[in-house]
């Protein structure tokens, strides 16, 4: 199973400052199979308890502070920044967390946009992430992180789903004595879903392969990583995901018939024009495949970035 982290209320414990949960429904009846995840509350693993008083965000002498909502006397930040340089370092260490899952507008866990209060009482325009999630992201910036409200947009909910299943494939076929011919192979079957996402991205990463004698393992493992996960992070769109149907179809220009040809390319366009979902033109491909199978296509990331069971390319661009 995948290992993610997760706030702990999104997977359903009452833990929140009212002793309720935020349960997602996405994860409890569509992730769950799939991922093994770990649940964190950093607000409980401080000891505030459950039920506790709410607490903000202070701007205050160029600092964010964590302090309680109703006096801004009682300050939790050092408390909340040593436990979350300490569970970061431990999530590192480990080197098998593929993703994580946080509460929206949280304090600790807020991704982006949380509420951030000047001392007068209004707040910065902007906003700004959560303590413990802020840290997360800026210790491993490769890592997939999203929150749970974000995840009902099918786009941001695909995309997030691709960069899992992908840095886990990372992690069960390269390690750090891995050899250039890992690499290669790695970065052959994600062609044609690097290329959906970021053309430029693909090619760096091409060119970073093509010099892995300039680095040595360890430093070349987290630069590819790295890049891997930040092509990834940008959004396919039709006229990427068109590009890459195109260069697919190229592989069998010399089996299809004629009637095949027309169909796929038709299907094509209708995709193209916003007329047809990705799924169109991605299951008749399929068809093909099984029927005529090429062998580059076959290994391919792009058809099958993650099991068909999650289903949730329906209503994709």
């Amino acid at each position: 199973m995948i290992k993610v982290g997760i706030s702990s209320c999104v997977l359903g414990q009452k833990v929140r400052f009212d002793g309720g949960h935020k349960l997602s429904r996405f994860v409890d009846r569509v992730l769950t199979p799939y991922f093994s995840f770990q649940p964190i509350c950093p607000e409980v693993a401080i000891n505030m308890g459950v039920p506790r008083p709410t607490v903000r965000l202070l701007f205050k002498n160029q600092t964010n502070l964590l302090v309680d909502t109703k006096t801004h006397e009682k300050d939790f930040t050092d408390q909340m920044n040593d436990f979350s340089e300490k569970k970061i370092n431990q999530l590192n260490e480990q080197n098998q967390m593929c993703g994580y899952i946080v509460c929206a507008k949280s304090p600790t866990c807020g991704m982006e946009r949380v509420k951030l209060y000047r001392e007068n009482g209004n707040t910065i325009p902007g906003g700004t992430p959560g303590l413990f999630t802020g840290k997360l992201i800026q210790k491993m910036p490769w890592l997939p992180v999203e929150e749970d409200g974000r995840l009902c947009d099918l786009v941001l909910r695909r995309n997030f789903i691709v960069r899992v299943f992908a840095l886990n494939d990372y992690y069960k076929n390269i390690n750090l004595q891995s050899k250039r011919k890992d690499y290669i192979n790695f970065h052959t079957r994600y062609k044609y879903l690097l290329l959906s996402h970021c053309q430029e991205g693909y090619k760096e990463l091409g060119h970073l392969v093509a010099h892995i004698c300039e680095y040595n393992n360890e430093e070349f493992y987290h630069i590819y990583r790295q890049k891997f996960m930040d092509t990834l992070r940008k959004h396919a769109n039709r006229k990427t995901n068109t590009n890459v149907l195109m260069h697919i179809q190229g592989h069998y220009k010399q089996i299809l018939d004629k009637n095949e040809k027309k169909e796929l390319s038709e299907i094509i366009l209708k995709y193209r024009n916003s007329i047809l979902p990705i799924e169109s033109p991605m299951t008749l491909l399929k068809h093909y495949q099984n029927k005529y199978y090429d062998k580059f296509i076959e290994c391919q990331s792009f058809l099958s970035p993650y099991p068909e069971e999650l289903n949730i390319r329906y209503g994709m661009q």
